[in-house]
């Protein structure tokens, strides 16, 4: 599942990039009438991220309260001696204490509400204090929250607020539901019992799978369960609601019951009978988070009509916008109860990260969110990297890194993204949907079940600064053969552990991918689920135009897709990062 276009072309213009100056006094800071209207008002979260012995990470969300404005310059003075060595999602500067951040070309525009984040690093000595006050465009913002400061407010009163009765973030200060059936399995193997009571997400991939197929635990039974779990506290229920009209149309393996033109069947027998059980007065005590159908609309945007990548499936779904419809409709019953919380599948940053991409398919999910009688209120978050392998944090390189002249966007393996990793995508995607009209309080979810990446092929530095390729290939952590690569991966691991709040705008890491399930089957299968067989599952497949024709990385001896996989169980334990103790 997740299959991604790669594909750009060559002909790309490079876009600047950003400049940390040293602190010699040569950089100059613009004017900040420069940037745009001024904002009437401003909020800065500022986040340590980690914190060494010589150097610290921070994360920065600026948030414009006032009117909107079409560019930003966030400026502040350190406190101690701190200063930035790299940086992403902004053009920084800094002259002595004073430090600038400038907004690039994809996330100047913040509407009333609207927020951007950006990141850097730096090299401090002695104290590390946060910075006092911040100015947005010469306008003087609300005093920033420390890393032991309370959490600031992120979710303003505002006209696509959803119903009064949910949380902001439904993961704070809960628990979240240990599927009984995934905890068996885990701990069944050997070395398994080290995890085998994580949260992950119980998917309902077919009709059957809502009163329990096969003899598995349906609905209800995961519900009637998670309430003995619950106790007197808060409990968070992850459900992945994935059975669309010709499901995942640029993947056989992933291929569902229902053919293209079944909406109504989809309606009546799928999402209406989950919305009758979930709306039953004993769960309403329970925080219920779903995953609105992954593999479905960024098909729409990067899968059809002329592009290499291209299938007639998707041409199809397009065509009769069942996608749209279906989601719409989803969102609207699902989210007409009150203690659901709906997360649209956002892709993930090797399959919407470039700039053809990313605002054609927020777009995208705009219609999707207003079809069939939903409302942007019907959307609490988005949720990436569900089922992927996407790296969640690049820490060797940055898009705005230069090696022997030539950018690291000029680098095979990023190919002209904009995103080296999941989290920067994931910030970067939160602040576009917010600047086209989705409420500035959606928070975003990542699937970190299977992007460690640990083991010994873990690179502890940047790769060699002989040339561009060298450079990112010797330091990334994801060590997939191409960033299409999406069926059972070598070399993959265990990644961030489920927790809440991690990072600005971020509600969540998940483990939405109960670790150990296929992704698909390596040769056919026969089957009565209506999943295919798709080349990228077998190891021996040379590629096609969505992995730029690569060898597909993935794994031998995989069953069909959903059923446990005890090697690639073993393998994530074993490249688990942060290594299992």
């Amino acid at each position: 599942m997740n299959p991604t276009t790669t594909i750009r072309p060559r002909t790309a213009l490079l876009a600047a990039a950003a400049l940390v100056a040293a602190a010699t006094g040569t950089a100059t800071a613009m004017s900040p009438g420069a940037t745009g209207a001024a904002a009437a008002g401003c909020r800065v979260d500022y986040t340590v991220q980690n914190q060494w012995g010589s150097g610290f990470t921070a994360a920065v969300t600026v948030t414009n309260t006032g009117a909107p404005v079409q560019s930003w310059q966030l400026d502040w003075s350190f406190a101690g001696n701190q200063q930035v060595t790299q940086g992403w999602n902004a053009a920084l500067t800094q002259n002595g204490r004073a430090a600038t951040a400038k907004s690039v070309s994809y996330n100047g525009a913040l509407a009333t509400g609207g927020s951007a984040s950006f990141g850097f690093n730096a090299s401090y000595s002695g104290a590390n204090p946060v910075p006092a006050t911040f100015t947005l465009n010469g306008v003087t913002c609300q005093a920033p929250g420390g890393p032991t400061d309370p959490p600031t407010p992120t979710d303003p009163p505002h006209p696509t607020d959803p119903p009064t009765g949910r949380v902001d973030n439904p993961y704070r200060g809960a628990a979240v539901y240990v599927n009984p059936e995934w905890s068996a399995k885990a701990a069944a193997e050997p070395g398994g019992s080290r995890i085998a009571n994580q949260p992950t997400g119980v998917w309902l991939d077919r009709i059957a799978a809502i009163a329990g197929a096969g003899g598995g635990m349906g609905l209800r039974d995961h519900l009637d369960r998670a309430l003995r779990q619950k106790g007197s506290g808060e409990l968070v229920v992850q459900l992945v609601i994935y059975d669309l009209p010709g499901r995942d149309c640029a993947a056989l393996a992933s291929n569902g019951e229902l053919k293209p033109d079944e909406i109504e069947t989809y309606k009546t027998r799928y999402i209406d009978p989950i919305a009758a059980i979930l709306a039953e007065p004993k769960y309403a005590g329970l925080r219920i988070v779903t995953t609105v159908e992954i593999d479905s609309l960024p098909n729409l945007v990067t899968n059809t009509g002329g592009r290499p990548t291209a299938t007639p499936q998707c041409d199809t779904m397009k065509a009769n916008g069942n996608y749209v419809k279906g989601v719409g409709y989803a969102l609207k019953k699902l989210g007409a109860i009150p203690n659901v919380y709906n997360y649209v599948d956002a892709g993930h940053h090797g399959w919407l990260g470039w700039d053809d991409n990313f605002g054609a398919s927020a777009e995208l999910f705009k219609q999707a969110a207003t079809a069939e009688g939903a409302t942007l209120a019907s959307v609490h978050g988005f949720i990436t990297n569900t089922a992927n392998y996407s790296a969640l944090k690049e820490d060797h390189f940055t898009v705005d890194d230069t090696v022997a002249g030539k950018s690291v966007r000029e680098s095979k393996w990023v190919d002209w993204n904009r995103y080296p990793d999941e989290l920067s995508f994931a910030q970067a995607f939160r602040a576009k949907l917010v600047s086209i009209g989705f409420d500035p309080g959606i928070g975003m979810l990542i699937d970190t079940s299977r992007n460690g990446w640990g083991g010994a092929a873990r690179p502890a530095g940047a790769g060699p600064s002989t040339g561009v390729d060298a450079y990112v290939d010797g330091g990334r952590y994801d060590r997939r053969i191409h960033i299409g690569n999406w069926c059972n991966q070598s070399g993959a691991g265990l990644g961030e552990r489920p927790k809440a709040q991690p990072a600005p705008g971020i509600d969540a890491y998940v483990w939405m991918k109960p670790p150990g399930e296929s992704d698909g089957s390596s040769a056919q299968i026969p089957n009565d689920e209506g999943k295919g067989f798709d080349r990228m599952c077998d190891p021996t497949y040379g590629g096609n135009a969505r992995n730029g024709f690569n060898p597909s990385g993935a794994l031998p001896g995989a069953p069909l897709s959903g059923r446990w996989f005890s090697a690639q169980f073993q393998e994530l334990m074993r490249n688990a990062y942060p290594p299992l103790s």
